[in-house]
């Protein structure tokens, strides 16, 4: 009988090596090499195809399936393409399933799809159905975990959309460990992205998570699919949202808002009314920005509170921006604002749980810290965007006129920005102020 021959396989970035080290050689990550046990057999090596010229391709190339869900179509670009490899992930129970499978039954009963689960029986997937109320005729169900079995199921059904649940349960003939693990993932991902290019057929993979939030595998899963996806929830809220991360046939960091009800989810067509659920009466440190998230514009609420330090160190706390990014801001306000709060507690949070990654909310943040200091609200139909420098200055961002445009068609009559964003013409009843400094924004909002 032939020795098993093992190797060493890093599940950050699926490097390949000899020994064991504690430190992978290619991404330097560390206690990230696993043993796995190499397969005699070929592994994923496919039948050759010919050379094809682009003349002899279809006019069909920009088809595109309607997943019956506005926003879900918007996160992938505009529809789900025939043989794209869509890679969903989230935590457990956040949704996972039970938006694939609304995406399954709002799809045409011409267009064959096979749910392909293999952590749920037939009976449990068909309860949820019944749940959600899904009878599309066109909707085959299948409860395995052979890797072999499905992709022929699926070939001899005729499918034209695979969804696969989860990709951590699947197993391959051609690979000899553990479901699970790096060898088995790299080897059923691979057969299944060539099953879904060769046959035209659209894949969509729920994928695990780890403590941190990440896909769990080897990075190079990420890689060998077109679309990730991740959905993320408030355990406090309702709401959920699944963004884009990478998108081959769309803009990437795209999102969309779902609200989960007891028949499922139903799409948030107008997000900005969820984060914009303010009382009547204007509150000291509360201010609205304008945040761009992938293809639109989206009204946001920054919400700050200084209060005395009770202890020897003053606390910066920061949800919906970066830690680092707060003090950052401070450190500027007390540079060339001429204001110190190095005795007092300072919080940040961005109201809706969403986070904002981009610069643009430097200047409400400031503006609402100031708010919160001197106990001044500032006006409700006020809006305010731009990244603010180290020397005091406020920089443009990007789409400046889209924002502001989306802000008075909610209503907003005023807004403070950078004076490089200013439209040369302003919408009707809207009043825009032009700063190219931290202090004249300060005297804009507050004298």
């Amino acid at each position: 009988m032939a020795r098993t021959k093992t190797a060493y396989v890093c599940s950050d970035c699926g490097a390949h090596s000899v020994k064991w080290q504690g430190q992978c050689p290619d991404c330097d990550a560390w206690n990230s090499l696993s043993q796995v046990s190499l397969s005699a057999t070929g592994g994923t090596a496919g039948s050759g195809s010919s050379m094809s010229s682009i003349a002899a391709l279809g006019d069909d190339l920009t088809e595109r399936y309607a997943s019956g869900f506005e926003e879900f179509d918007r996160v992938l670009g505009g529809g789900i393409v025939p043989g794209a490899v869509i890679l969903l992930g989230g935590d457990p129970g956040v949704g996972k399933s039970t938006l694939l499978q609304q995406v399954a039954g709002h799809l045409p009963p011409e267009l064959k799809c096979c749910y392909a689960s293999g952590e749920e029986s037939l009976r449990q997937i068909g309860q949820r159905a019944h749940r959600l109320g899904i009878g599309n005729k066109g909707l085959a169900l299948l409860a395995d975990t052979s890797l072999d079995n499905v992709l022929q199921q699926a070939a001899h059904n005729g499918t034209k959309v695979l969804i696969v649940d989860s990709i951590q349960t699947l197993t391959s003939s051609q690979v000899a460990s553990a479901p699970g693990s790096v060898s088995q993932l790299r080897e059923c991902v691979g057969r299944l992205v060539q099953f879904a290019k060769q046959n035209e057929i659209a894949l969509f993979l729920i994928g695990h998570v780890t403590k941190e939030g990440a896909i769990a595998g080897p990075r190079v899963v990420e890689h060998m699919v077109d679309t990730v996806l991740y959905f993320e929830n408030d355990p406090a809220s309702r709401y959920s949202i699944v963004r884009s991360v990478k998108n081959r046939f769309g803009a990437s960091n795209e999102m969309g808002v779902f609200a989960m009800y007891e028949k499922g989810f139903r799409e948030v067509r107008n997000p900005s009314a969820i984060f914009l659920t303010r009382g009547e009466q204007a509150v000291a440190g509360s201010l609205v920005t304008v945040a761009w998230e992938g293809s639109r514009p989206l009204l946001v609420e920054i919400q700050a509170l200084v209060a005395d330090c009770q202890g020897n160190y003053p606390r910066r706390l920061a949800q919906g921006i970066e830690q680092n990014r707060l003090a950052l801001l401070l450190a500027v306000l007390q540079r060339h604002g001429d204001l110190t709060m190095v005795s007092e507690d300072v919080f940040i949070n961005v109201v809706g749980g969403l986070r904002i990654a981009e610069p643009s909310a430097d200047l409400p943040t400031l503006l609402s810290i100031v708010s919160s200091f001197r106990d001044k609200a500032c006006s409700q139909q006020l809006i305010s965007f731009g990244e603010v420098g180290l020397a005091g200055e406020v920089r443009p961002i990007r789409f400046g006129a889209e924002r502001i445009e989306a802000a008075a068609k909610q209503g907003f009559t005023m807004a403070i920005v950078p004076k490089m964003n200013m439209p040369k013409k302003a919408p009707q009843g809207m009043q825009i102020i032009g700063v190219s400094r931290l202090s004249e924004a300060l005297q804009a909002a507050f004298d």
